[in-house]
């Protein structure tokens, strides 16, 4: 069956075109990866290929050799087609209204309209349509990962304690690291000789990187890890915010620095302290809000739950309580306490969610929308902001914790996703 899918996949991914006077056949794409039942195309590798040289050469990096780098891209996309398998499997839809206020939302950030937004894209000579639908996979793919990890991950009463004990101590709390990480990756199921061979792959990488060896080039050359393509770049952290394995070595070493090979789970990882700086005091907005939850249902149509909320908006803009049509209407854990969701970060909530918040004026009921869980409407009633780096409270400690287990626990779900699929490479043709 595997040679019969391979045989047709290949087939219709090639068309010929005949004309009268002789048969020319002419090659539009090809597959590069079939992943389970899907494929990855040449196209997608060569887009991408092209979209890290145009930024490398922006940012003036150095690249790996083409066929690394390739190797690289093609992980990434085998990575990316089995999270959107699933995200298929769970029903996970982004509309183009959905992907419309996305789109909106990161020309904001921006200061640009949508339009100036679009022709900052295409001077950078990237395909607009390619990129939107970039986007929408890119938050399908994000609501995946966070629907199959955070079921894998506890936080524990004691560690919550114990990080505020250990916050209370610190004396490099208003110090920020940022790292470049390398993983060496095992094989599945690696035995003793594979972790010698990792471990010497290893030491070999630091002995080039301290010989002077550029980081960014070789960690898009040979990490596993899931910044590999961005040189192996973990953004600007404060200790306690970086894996426990990471923040015990690095305290009070020097900027530069290449340490390890640190063993883990997944393979020997390899750090490097690229810049220290003084923390930097983000402020971060968070948001009051109640929401009404309708999920469409077997007997209850998308279009008939549109039409509910449509409804049950008209009643509240005409003096009913949201509270009280909430507990009577909406679905979900926050009925009960009339839709009310607290005060949050409204980066925690799905990307629709968080984008229909984002519109709206104080005590505003939303339209209705559509997220990932179903048809809401929403009113916002609150806006505040806060000091993002004063984190002596339990909450922050909560998420501080989280993050550092969610990198973890992502690396480990998607090597067992690859584990379990069947994945084969195609050779490219020589010409």
């Amino acid at each position: 069956m595997k040679t019969l899918f391979k045989i047709f996949t290949l087939a219709v991914a090639t068309i010929s075109v005949s004309t009268l006077s002789h048969a020319k056949e002419t090659e539009l794409d090809r597959v590069a990866v079939i992943v389970n039942s899907g494929v990855v195309l040449e196209s997608e590798v060569a887009d991408l290929i092209s979209n890290i040289k145009q930024q490398a050469e922006k940012n003036n990096q150095t690249l790996p050799r083409d066929n690394a780098l390739r190797v690289q891209v093609i992980d990434k996309l085998i990575d990316d087609s089995l999270v959107m398998e699933i995200g298929g499997r769970m029903g996970i839809q982004v509309s183009d209204a959905q992907l419309d206020e996305t789109l909106t939302n990161m020309a904001q950030e921006n200061k640009l309209t949508l339009e100036q937004f679009r022709q900052t894209i295409v001077s950078d000579n990237v395909d607009y349509e390619k990129y939107r639908e970039n986007v929408r996979k890119e938050l399908i793919s994000g609501e995946v990962r966070r629907s199959s990890v955070r079921r894998r991950i506890y936080v524990s009463p004691q560690e919550i304690s114990n990080l505020l004990s250990v916050m209370k101590e610190q004396t490099n709390n208003d110090v920020e690291y940022r790292l470049g990480h390398i993983l060496i990756e095992f094989p599945p199921e690696p035995n003793q000789e594979d972790m010698t061979a990792a471990k010497t792959r290893a030491e070999k990488v630091i002995t080039l990187l301290n010989d002077g060896s550029d980081f960014t080039r070789i960690a898009i050359a040979s990490s596993g890890g899931a910044n590999a393509l961005e040189g192996g770049d973990l953004g600007w952290k404060n200790i306690n915010e970086l894996p426990t394995l990471f923040s015990e070595i690095i305290e009070g070493k020097e900027k530069g620095t290449v340490l390890g090979p640190i063993r883990t789970g997944l393979g020997f990882s390899i750090v490097k302290v690229v810049d220290i700086r003084g923390r930097q005091v983000v402020e971060v907005e968070e948001v009051e809000a109640r929401h009404i939850l309708i999920t469409p249902s077997i007997i209850l149509s998308e279009a008939k739950a549109e039409e509910t909320l449509k409804g049950l908006r008209e009643k509240i803009l005409s003096g009913a309580d949201f509270a009280e049509l909430a507990k009577e209407h909406s679905d979900g854990p926050t009925s009960v306490k009339g839709g009310d969701l607290g005060w949050a970060d409204p980066r925690s909530y799905d990307p629709a969610f968080s984008s229909a918040l984002a519109a709206l004026k104080v005590d505003e009921v939303s339209q209705p929308f559509r997220s990932s869980f179903g048809w809401h409407i929403a009113l916002l009633t609150g806006r505040r902001t806060l000091d993002a780096t004063q984190q002596m409270n339990e909450n922050k400690a909560h998420q501080l914790l989280y993050q550092r287990k969610f990198g973890m626990e992502s690396a480990r779900w998607i090597k067992e996703l690859r584990d379990e699929a069947y994945i084969e490479i195609l050779a490219q043709d020589s010409e």
